[in-house]
C-alpha cells in the first residue's frame, strides 16, 4: 500500500495501537501527525520518524484544539487525507453504583466526544478536496456489556453509530467511514485493566493480546480498495479471514 503524498492524523499518537500506525503509515510513504495531550512522546517518535512527521499536542476533548491540530497539519503538509480516531481511556474503571461523575464525563469527552470532535474538522476539507478517509477505533465493548466499563461500553457503542452516522451522510461526497475493532492489544491500556482486577478481560494474560502493530497494519489496510467492502461497518481483527487478508497470518 503505497501512501506517498497523503497526510494522516493519528489522535492517542503517543504510544500503543497511535505510535505504531504512525510508524507503519510513515513506512508506507504518509505524511504522519502525531497528535497527543502532552509532547514528549510525540515529539520523539515524529523526531524518530523524520521530516514527514509532525508532532501536536492536542486534547481531544476539546474541538478547539483539535480544529487547531488540524489546521496547523494542513498548514504543513495541505490536507489531512486520513484521520485515525485513536484516542481513547479505559479509566475510571467501577461500578455504576461507585462512579465519580466528573471521571465518567471524561471519560465520554474523550471516547465520544474526541472522536466527534475529530470527524468535524476534518470533513469541511475533505468534502473540498473531493473524499478523505475517517478510521476510528471501535471494540468489541460497544456490543457487549462487561462489569466496571460503563463509561467505557456506552462511549464506544455511541462511536459505532456515529461511524454508521458518517458512512450515511458523506459517503456520495468519497469521504470513507470505517471502524476497526481489534480485540485486546498488548498496550497500557491492558496494563490498566489487569489491575483493576473487574470482568474477564483483567483475568487475561500478556500473551494473550495482540501487538499493536497488526490492529496498526490493518488501519493501512483499509485505506486500500479491500476496505471499501467494509464502509459505514465495523472490522472485528479477531476474525481469522480479516487477519489472513490483512497479512498477518498465513
Amino acid at each position: 500500500m503505497d501512501m506517498s503524498g497523503k497526510t494522516v492524523l493519528i489522535t492517542g499518537a503517543s504510544r500503543g495501537i497511535g505510535e505504531a500506525a504512525a510508524r507503519v503509515f510513515a513506512d508506507a510513504g504518509a505524511n504522519v501527525v502525531l497528535v497527543a495531550r502532552t509532547s514528549g512522546d510525540i515529539e520523539r517518535i515524529s523526531a524518530e520518524i523524520g521530516d514527514r512527521a509532525m508532532a501536536v499536542t492536542c486534547d481531544v476533548a476539546e474541538y478547539a484544539s483539535v480544529a487547531a491540530a488540524v489546521e496547523q497539519a494542513v498548514a504543513r503538509f495541505g490536507a489531512v487525507d486520513v484521520l485515525i480516531n485513536n484516542a481513547g481511556v479505559i479509566e475510571p474503571i467501577s461500578h455504576l453504583r461507585d462512579s465519580e461523575p466528573a471521571g465518567w464525563g471524561q471519560a465520554i469527552d474523550v471516547n465520544l466526544k474526541g472522536v466527534y470532535h475529530g470527524m468535524r474538522a476534518v470533513l469541511p476539507g475533505m468534502r473540498a478536496a473531493g473524499g478523505g478517509t475517517v478510521l476510528t477505533i471501535s471494540s468489541g465493548a460497544a456490543h457487549n456489556a462487561l462489569e466496571g466499563w460503563s463509561h467505557y461500553c456506552a462511549s464506544k457503542a455511541a462511536v459505532h453509530m456515529m461511524t454508521q452516522a458518517l458512512h450515511k451522510e458523506e459517503c456520495e461526497a468519497g469521504i470513507r467511514a470505517i471502524g476497526l475493532s481489534p480485540g485486546t492489544v498488548a498496550t497500557e491500556m491492558q496494563r490498566e485493566i489487569k489491575a483493576s482486577g473487574r470482568n474477564p478481560v483483567a483475568a487475561l494474560e500478556w500473551s494473550d493480546h495482540i501487538p499493536p502493530e497488526w490492529p496498526a497494519r490493518c488501519l493501512l489496510w483499509l485505506c486500500g480498495p479491500e476496505g471499501d467492502a467494509w464502509l459505514g461497518q465495523e472490522v472485528s481483527l479477531r476474525e481469522e479471514g480479516v487477519r489472513r487478508s490483512v497479512g498477518l497470518i498465513r
